[in-house]
């Protein structure tokens, strides 16, 4: 990287003290311009979309949305130094994947320390593993309580409970709620481990549905059923959809 390279910077902790000391910490830096700050998840997925920075200071335990779920909201997120007050031992997770960190409460020479190595990775676009992350350090529910779904500079959250089914879209989902589509792109067979066997079940090739929001299921063919949904929608179940409905039904 050119050492006259100017890092375009975004800042997003919920704590204004932490904020006010990185923005302490880096008025020294002459490479580094804070185009803009966010207090909370929401406004930093709306900045990262509208501004494409360089470089995200990104907090990890915030309400609402964590960081982790805020770079699944990202397409294309850019380098990254996380903020986090885990121990050690869960830091761990982050070495190992070769992600910078900052363990607070930090000093300005490991945030120097930080961004040296950012400033020699920052023009190569690797792989990020969010989800991998929020595994290893503890981030992540099991089963899935929500599914976030990115609609322009907007996010909407969506309790599992309230989703009737799932349909494959190709390289999408189409996540079905009460009056409601949304579009996501995402695998049916990494939905399928994540959300709860005892409320999901993956009744076709193409659905995964909601066993609370069955009316009924009725004969459609030799080797296949249809279930029919407490709005009137009919999803085509197949036998071995069936036998795994038969175990929770």
């Amino acid at each position: 990287m050119a050492s006259n390279t100017i890092i375009r910077t975004i800042i997003v902790d919920d704590e204004e003290p932490a904020r006010i000391l990185l923005r302490e910490y880096l008025s020294g830096s002459n490479d580094i311009n804070i185009i803009a700050e966010c207090a909370n998840g929401f406004d930093a997925v709306k900045a990262i979309t509208e501004l494409h920075p360089d470089l995200l200071i990104l907090d990890i335990q915030m309400p609402k949305l964590n960081g982790f779920e805020v770079l699944e909201l990202i397409e294309q997120p850019p380098a990254v130094i996380f903020a986090t007050a885990y121990n050690q031992y869960a830091v761990q997770a982050f070495e190992v994947h070769a992600v910078d960190y900052l363990l607070k409460p930090f000093s300005k020479s490991r945030l120097e320390e930080a961004l040296s190595h950012v400033k020699e990775h920052i023009g190569r676009k690797k792989f990020l593993p969010v989800r991998i992350l929020a595994s290893d350090a503890g981030m992540t529910t099991s089963p899935l309580e929500r599914i976030l779904i990115k609609d322009g500079s907007k996010v909407h959250i969506i309790p599992v409970d309230q989703i009737e089914y799932i349909k494959a879209e190709d390289d999408y989902v189409s996540i079905k709620t009460t009056g409601k589509s949304y579009l996501k792109q995402e695998r049916m067979a990494v939905l399928e481990k994540e959300l709860d066997p005892k409320m999901f079940v993956r009744v076709h090739r193409s659905y995964i549905l909601n066993i609370d929001r069955i009316a009924r299921i009725e004969l459609y063919a030799k080797d296949s059923r249809v279930a029919i949904l407490k709005d009137g929608t009919k999803l085509l179940i197949s036998r071995a959809g069936y036998d795994k409905l038969k175990e929770l039904l």
